[in-house]
């Protein structure tokens, strides 16, 4: 059970990323109600510097803390139709992970609803960050939040990258049972890419993966995203297979799977750094 509620958050994190503004039906106004149905946007509109105007959120938007404080309206998935409603919203924030039936719902009922796509690059994070702060009348502020995050991601990816003669071989993983991984077309494949590796997992299409497959492509590198407990005793387990080159040259590492599952323009840079750290060290 545990397991399984530390693989929703993890989903959470990992699949509601910002994307590219997919449905928009927002009037001349800027919004004086939002709800978010989304950890990564709630944290995004405090950056933002609008966060007077969110007036709900789920019940996994903990960053920041004072996003804790909010109305819960709905967990990961689903919402209460009910809380979303009393709040009068005139702008409501889903996700890809959001329940499709109770968007519908509430477009029908005449609320504003906009919903945002999972991010493939640093690049479309950027452009997802930009359409939530013209949404919110913030536009000018989110240039130069990404204008100064662009060019300090771009000068150490192109450092790190000119650098390094023998690229590291990496396996990210992001779930236990089962295995998996993250595809060459992922915001978390362009992390480890920018931090002068390769990811063994570039040529699948879906994440899921095998442990066959890790074993005899033997990764340098085994970056372990999972939280909590689950991390510490996933390493324990990579560590039984002791001819593997991470194992025996004691390279598998534990992230924040917050750090690179929902990351935003501006702690991109920070984890990248994390990121080159355990692959160059």
């Amino acid at each position: 059970m545990k397991k399984n509620l530390l693989m929703k958050k993890l989903l959470c994190g990992c699949i509601v990323l910002f994307g590219g503004l997919s449905i928009c039906h927002a009037g001349q106004d800027y919004p004086k109600r939002i709800i978010s149905l989304s950890p990564p946007l709630t944290e995004q509109l405090y950056l933002l510097g609008v966060e007077d105007k969110l007036v709900g959120v789920t019940t996994y938007c903990k960053r920041p803390p004072a996003a804790e404080k909010k109305e819960k309206v709905a967990s990961c998935v689903n919402a209460s139709m009910e809380k979303i409603i009393a709040l009068a919203p005139d702008l409501v924030l889903a996700s890809s992970l959001s329940n499709p039936a109770q968007i519908q719902k509430l477009r029908d009922m005449g609320i504003n609803v906009v919903t945002f796509s999972t991010p493939k690059n640093f690049a479309s994070l950027c452009d997802g960050f930009l359409q939530l702060a013209r949404l919110a009348g913030k536009e000018k502020t989110a240039e130069k939040m990404v204008m100064q995050a662009k060019k300090g991601v771009d000068v150490i990816a192109k450092k790190v990258n000119k650098g390094i003669k023998n690229k590291p071989t990496v396996f990210v993983q992001i779930g236990a049972k089962p295995l998996w991984t993250v595809p060459k077309d992922t915001l978390l494949n362009e992390f480890i890419e920018f931090a002068g590796g390769i990811n063994i997992a570039n040529d699948v299409k879906t994440g899921l993966y095998s442990l066959e497959e890790v074993l005899q492509k033997d990764p340098d590198v085994i970056i372990i995203t999972t939280m909590g407990m689950v991390g510490e005793e996933e390493r324990k387990n990579w560590k039984r297979y002791k001819t593997m080159k991470a194992v025996k040259n004691k390279r598998i590492h534990i992230v924040d799977s917050y750090k690179l599952c929902s990351p935003t323009p501006i702690n991109f840079r920070r984890t990248l750094e994390e990121i080159i750290m355990i692959l160059n060290p």
